[in-house]
């Protein structure tokens, strides 16, 4: 009796991850009391972040929220932080929690709208090369004004509408039938599979072009991410002023990135070059026919109230009207109201993709409460800024960068921002070595991070997103293309830090 309630409990025990899987989760909370006891809080912080990233890498294996969590509630029993703390790093990116929240759930409701949009770029577009230009182009100029994570949202959606239409067909389904699970390749027909891998990597690369455009238009301007407005806030920079004095590094970055894009796309390499299967352009050809045909003055209708509210959207974010997770809130409100959606389980069925991330981002802002509690980064700040001040800005670049690979960007800006800003009150440092500092801060958060998930939230995003199995985008797969754009943004970074700042 024993055996087989022993049994059960080991069943249930992360459900139905692999073996291995498990006793390794069992092995690192067996672990991290002893090396606390042996090593000190500050070796098992360390270690602590290298059991999380595991976590994250695994992602695909299971959900990093159940196995980060006992890590997290681990550490916090241990004593390496408090609640208390955690509560204070969630506190401080309630934006973020309310972006998850809200904004998510307000891009569901516009699906419809967005997969028109798309599937007519699509297929007018024939150029792959042009085509993911396009896409990171896109995404650039939309995350210099717009949230990242807002953006990635976006290609999530569009990604799973694409690949559930062509996965119905590829099963021998018709394009109406309303009941199918595109999450499993049992009912996919011999003869169409391979179609089906290479969409998969067509749309894999189309995704990592636009998660890294992201990237690229977001180090740009005040409000493309957290961390930019944190450190204008502090520098007192107005949104010209942040623009202005990033130019000589954001922008000879921009270009190279898109060349980058280019050329990988040319030379097929890092998992890059898929082009859309002829079968496949011809079942999405199908549907937006089929689509055409069923249109209706309610459907038009739908339609332009989803485009009237795109445009109220990014009017509101791009004007700062409110925080960002209330323009999602409002977002949903308009769309539900003008819309027809009014029973609760519709509504529901937006934030089943948010919640779960969102939740894993708390566990997430725990291990930061640790990296905070024991000071881990503290040895890099006080060794960067003894160094001399004409080597200084690179070095805050690189130091910014590698933490930033698996750290929270966020946090790494504010830590780093804040030992500047005492040193500059304390007469430690000029006025004009602070502000190079401050935009080596805010472009080495940015730029390097594009090299892990860890880095850059929309990364991750897409890594625990519905889409990320559905098309086989793994952690590794994700380090492997960003790569190359890790090493051009990281690079040419550097190289124009250290030139003209």
């Amino acid at each position: 009796m024993s055996n087989s309630v022993a049994d059960a409990f080991w069943k249930n025990f992360l459900g139905s991850s692999p073996v291995w899987y498990k006793q390794t989760i069992i092995a690192f909370l067996v672990l991290n009391p002893i090396l606390l006891y042996l090593l000190g809080p500050f070796v098992t912080g360390w270690f602590l972040i290298g059991e999380f990233i595991f976590t994250l890498a695994l992602a695909l294996r299971c959900y990093p929220l159940q196995p980060g969590g006992l890590l997290a509630l681990e550490a916090v029993i241990l004593g390496m932080t408090t609640p208390q703390m955690v509560f204070e790093e969630t506190l401080a990116n309630f934006e973020v929690i309310l972006l998850l929240m809200f904004m998510v759930a307000g891009i569901y409701f516009m699906k419809e709208m967005l997969l028109y949009v798309f599937t007519k770029i699509l297929l007018k577009v024939k150029s792959k090369i042009l085509l993911s230009l396009l896409f990171s182009i896109t995404a650039a100029l939309l995350s210099a004004f717009l949230d990242a994570l807002t953006v990635t949202a976006v290609l999530i959606s569009v990604g799973v509408g694409f690949y559930s239409v062509y996965h119905k067909v590829a099963s021998g389904k018709g394009l109406g039938h309303e009941d199918h699970d595109h999450s499993q390749d049992d009912s996919v027909h011999d003869d169409n599979r391979e179609d089906l891998e290479q969409f998969r990597a067509f749309l894999r690369s189309l995704l990592m072009h636009g998660a890294v455009g992201t990237a690229l238009g977001g180090v740009c301007t005040l409000v493309g991410e957290p961390q930019n407005l944190l450190i204008a806030t502090i520098a007192e920079w107005d949104f010209i002023k942040f623009v202005t004095i990033m130019a000589p590094v954001t922008m000879p970055v921009l270009f190279c990135g898109l060349l980058t894009c280019f050329m990988l796309e040319l030379s097929g390499k890092f998992g890059y070059g898929a082009k859309l299967p002829p079968r496949v352009r011809t079942v999405l050809e199908e549907f937006e026919a089929t689509e055409q045909q069923k249109r209706n003055s309610r459907t038009n209708a739908r339609l332009a109230i989803q485009a009237l509210v795109a445009i109220i959207l990014v009017l509101s974010l791009a004007l700062h009207l409110a925080a960002v997770g209330l323009v999602g809130l409002t977002v949903i409100v308009l769309l539900t109201a003008f819309n027809g959606v009014v029973e609760e389980h519709q509504i529901g069925h937006a934030f089943e993709e948010a919640l779960p991330f969102t939740a894993l981002l708390v566990v997430f802002f725990a291990i930061v409460a640790v990296i905070h509690s024991q000071h881990l980064f503290t040895p890099v700040i006080d060794t960067v800024l003894a160094m001399e001040s004409d080597i200084r800005p690179g070095m805050f670049f690189l130091a910014n960068g590698v933490l930033s690979m698996i750290s929270d960007n966020v946090f790494v800006a504010t830590v780093y921002i804040t030992e500047v800003k005492d040193a500059l009150d304390a007469g430690n440092i000029t006025r004009d070595e602070f502000d190079q500092l401050a935009v080596a801060i805010n472009t080495g958060t940015n730029l390097p991070s594009v090299a892990t998930p860890n880095g850059q939230a929309a990364f991750l995003f897409l890594l625990t997103s519905q889409l990320a199995p559905l098309i086989r985008l793994s952690y590794g797969r994700m380090v492997i293309m960003a790569l190359p754009y890790t090493l051009v943004l990281g690079s040419v970074g550097l190289a124009c830090v250290t030139a003209f700042i």
